[in-house]
């Protein structure tokens, strides 16, 4: 008896579907893994924090890189997500010829409400297995910056990160790419309120 196994898409397919209008202007979806998964809705703080970010990076960053935000990135043959943020080297055609790849990639940043478990779990393994150096939670649920580097392969032969550091709200985190900058936290999280 064969055993039935799951179709894994690749880019060229899923940009197919798109182009035959498989997916509508309402569906956020990204491939990961030849798997189509549901990016979800943005709540207000995902929003502000995004915004926020987005600014002091900016104001740090200027013309040394260049900035992306909720746009393609390579991974693999069947992987293209579309992360928060990303830090990438500048490019003279600005990614005109292709989305950035892992060689491109100099940080990597979600920002996390709906999405953490997705974030911590399937994005994370996929970032970590197509060596993304530095990845970045902005979990808003536990409110700290979850910064991952140093990805490797487990003895069962999936993928993580084998450092984890929190840093607070309150704290400055130094932008990996770039040592001499640092990042204060309290500009990029949304205040909190009660409700």
């Amino acid at each position: 008896m064969a055993i039935a196994t799951p179709k894994r898409f690749t880019i060229e397919e899923y940009h197919r579907l798109t182009e035959l209008g498989f997916f509508t202007e309402d569906d956020r979806v990204e491939l990961i893994g030849g798997e189509f998964f549901d990016m979800g809705a943005k709540g207000t703080p995902h929003s502000v924090c995004e915004t926020r970010l987005e600014r002091e990076l900016y104001k740090l960053i200027g013309d040394k890189a260049t900035l992306r935000g909720q746009q393609p990135i390579i991974l693999s043959s069947n992987s293209e997500p579309e992360p928060d943020r990303v830090i990438v080297v500048n490019r003279e055609d600005d990614y005109l010829s292709s989305h950035p790849t892992p060689e491109d990639i100099l940080l990597l940043i979600e920002i996390s409400d709906s999405s953490l478990e997705y974030d911590q779990e399937i994005k994370l393994m996929a970032y970590a297995e197509n060596h993304i150096k530095e990845y970045w939670i902005f979990n808003l649920i536990d409110y700290q910056l979850e910064c991952y580097s140093e990805p490797y392969q487990k003895l069962d032969r999936t993928f993580g990160y084998r450092r984890k550091l929190i840093v607070l709200p309150d704290e400055t985190v130094i932008l990996p790419c770039f040592p001499e900058l640092s990042l204060e936290l309290s500009k990029v999280f949304p205040p909190q309120f009660k409700s």
